[in-house]
């Protein structure tokens, strides 16, 4: 697996990323006010790093899954994990630790100090609450813009 910082401008990444924005809304009690994923604009902004992994054995590459940093405003030092996304036919088999563990890895050695997320409160967002309960984030109250959600659950991690 590779992974690398990607500028989100290849097909193949911005339909993976569409189709998550797609789901999350069909899963997503009140999505207009309960979704926040961020679209391929917000992903493109200054202050949001994106990574994709590929499987680099096939040829052409596939996309396996991504992962995004974003700068929360007015908190130097504090980052939000956004987009993780893993492809459906790959889940469970390590992308997501695997990303997890080299944006974490980035985000110290830019120098960050936290880094927290927001996602769903319900039963489809359990797996990934799971894994970042197992990779020390805990359950916080709303940051940044955030208000408080039913639909939503909020962890940070301290580096």
């Amino acid at each position: 697996m590779q992974i690398v910082v990607d500028p989100v401008t290849d097909p193949r990444v911005t339909e993976f990323l569409a189709a998550h924005q797609r789901q999350l809304w069909e899963v997503t009690p009140n999505p207009e006010t309960s979704s926040h994923a961020l679209d391929l604009d917000g992903l493109r902004r200054p202050g949001v790093t994106v990574w994709t992994a590929w499987d680099d054995a096939q040829d052409p590459p596939a996309l396996l899954g991504c992962a995004a940093l974003a700068a929360i405003d007015g908190e130097p030092g504090h980052v939000e994990l956004k987009s993780m996304r893993t492809d459906a036919t790959r889940v469970r088999r390590g992308v997501a630790t695997r990303l997890l563990l080299h944006v974490l890895d980035h985000a110290r050695a830019a120098g960050h100090t936290r880094v927290s997320l927001e996602t769903g409160s319900f039963a489809f967002f359990e797996p990934a609450r799971l894994l970042y309960a197992r990779h020390g984030f805990a359950e916080c109250e709303p940051f940044g813009s955030y208000a408080p959600d039913p639909s939503s659950t909020f962890m940070t991690l301290a580096l």
